[in-house]
């Protein structure tokens, strides 16, 4: 008896002791990292955060912590930066230190570090290369991919014009068209939009963009070393990109059997070809696993940032009609209600181009951002960061940040116009993010955004059903993305 009581003191004070040095190694770390609220076991921050809406929680830290601080989420430290100066300071001035990337927790089942979104290292550098240098070849930026985005803007005006002026929901005319100029890179060429196939995966991009940005889906992505045991959000959204990837499975497959190693006809083919050329290569990253997720990731990303912005830009017309009126008035002046908008017309359309601007900076469409990840050790800012920290540049506080935007919290054009009325750049317009991250579809989104808006407003008056005072400008969802309120509007031919 004697013998086991001095084992059970024995016991708590090994215990005791093991808690006191844990607890004073992680305070010398937290120490050494950038400020923020004291967490408790396990739970870490949970007492400070709101997870169903994590944003306005971080934002909330910010204003007693700093725009540099420390949050944990669960057991994980995650580092926050907030504002133009701390963003631009880790992603382009320590650009390779803050180049590293975690996927969201509700998608990771699926991407599991693949694919050029999510990968690290050089599997990274090498899908991001190859990536780049095939939409290039397409014509990313360039003439040909013009042409298409004019083509297919004929394309969504006719099936506008179906409407003859009676209310509709935007969402899925502008999924649709969107869609249709990066499937055009992917697989060689656009769909009909009664196309079965078509009609799934612009729904199912548009569900699973939304499903990652309700609450439920904010909660799981910090709270998922526990909640990753139940059921929950993740599994409908990697069901529906299960689903998804079967599809591109097929058009991989149809491509297999007709490939021609002479005469690439889209993305698929090229990454194909590239396969063939390392197929004796044991350690290549150049596999149907990759492609098949690559694939899925350019056609998600260039379908529902092009798209869910211009259903904000749509909304805001309607808000505020004497924007739409001026707008009306400078593509009237310039260039008519006959020829067609191309992207050599922006220099004169100064603001148009301002508008559409100030529509990605307010839409504000990833307020959190993509996760980063620091790739070794850092100093910054005095504080350590150790390798593998989870890093969250918030996008947001950067295309509100009062000492680069005069009304941060008002739609105004005339954030990107001079005294003149000519246009002006702002280095915190960074919608796309920066550094070595940053969006590989930006000169094919940013063209898409100007074409697709000054095609519909060249043609069509966009009419409220309610009064412009009555509509509601609040996201339907903020989270991973801000998700644009659900509206039906009236398009009058003009």
């Amino acid at each position: 008896m004697e013998l086991s009581g001095a084992f059970t003191l024995f016991l708590v004070l090994y215990l005791s002791i093991l808690l006191i040095f844990t607890a004073l190694r992680d305070y010398r770390e937290r120490k050494r990292s950038p400020p923020g609220p004291i967490p408790l076991p396990f739970i870490g921050n949970f007492m400070q955060l709101r997870s169903t809406e994590l944003l306005k929680s971080l934002l909330k830290l910010r204003e007693k912590y700093g725009p540099v601080f420390t949050v944990y989420f669960g057991t994980r430290p995650v580092v926050v930066l907030c504002g133009h100066q701390a963003v631009k300071e880790a992603l382009v001035d320590k650009a390779d230190e803050f180049s590293g990337r975690i996927a969201n927790a509700t998608v990771d089942d699926t991407f599991q570090g693949y694919g050029v979104t999510f990968a690290n290292g050089n599997h990274w550098k090498q899908m991001r290369r190859f990536s780049l240098t095939i939409l290039r070849n397409f014509g990313m930026g360039k003439k040909p991919i013009e042409e298409r985005i004019k083509e297919e803007s004929q394309f969504l005006l006719e099936e506008i014009r179906k409407t003859n002026g009676k209310p509709f929901n935007p969402t899925y005319y502008l999924n649709r068209a969107v869609a249709n100029v990066i499937s055009s890179i992917l697989f060689g060429d656009r769909f009909d939009y009664k196309n079965e196939l078509f009609q799934f995966l612009t729904v199912a991009s548009n569900e699973i963009f939304r499903r990652m940005s309700t609450g439920s889906g904010q909660r799981f992505d910090v709270y998922y070393s526990f909640l990753k045991y139940f059921p929950g959000p993740q599994t409908k959204i990697n069901e529906l990109l299960r689903q998804v990837r079967a599809a591109i499975s097929q058009k991989v497959k149809s491509n297999q059997e007709t490939l021609d190693l002479n005469c690439p006809r889209d993305f698929i083919d090229c990454f194909l070809i590239q396969m063939e050329k390392e197929k004796d290569n044991p350690s290549s990253e150049f596999t149907i696993k990759n492609l098949e997720l690559n694939v899925l990731l350019l056609l998600f990303a260039g379908t529902e940032t092009v798209s869910s912005t211009l259903r904000f830009g749509l909304l805001y017309m309607m808000k505020y009609p004497e924007i739409q009126a001026k707008v009306h008035q400078e593509i009237d002046q310039v260039i008519g209600r006959t020829r067609p908008p191309n992207i050599g017309d922006r220099t004169q359309l100064p603001y148009v181009d301002a508008v559409v601007h100030e529509v990605q900076r307010f839409s504000d469409l990833l307020p959190l951002n993509l996760i980063h990840m620091v790739t070794r050790d850092t100093e910054f800012r005095g504080y350590k960061i150790p390798k593998g920290t989870e890093v969250y540049p918030l996008l947001s506080s950067v295309l509100f940040d009062p000492t680069m935007f005069k009304n941060p919290y008002t739609f105004n054009p005339e954030h990107f116009l001079d005294e003149n009325g000519r246009f002006k750049k702002n280095d915190a317009f960074l919608p796309f993010s920066s550094g070595k991250r940053v969006c590989l579809g930006e000169t094919l989104a940013r063209m898409e955004l100007f074409i697709f808006f000054a095609t519909i407003m060249q043609k069509f008056q966009l009419k409220p059903l309610v009064a412009p005072k009555d509509i509601d400008l609040t996201p339907h969802e903020v989270g991973f993305g801000a998700i644009p309120p659900y509206y039906q509007l009236s398009m009058i031919q003009r």
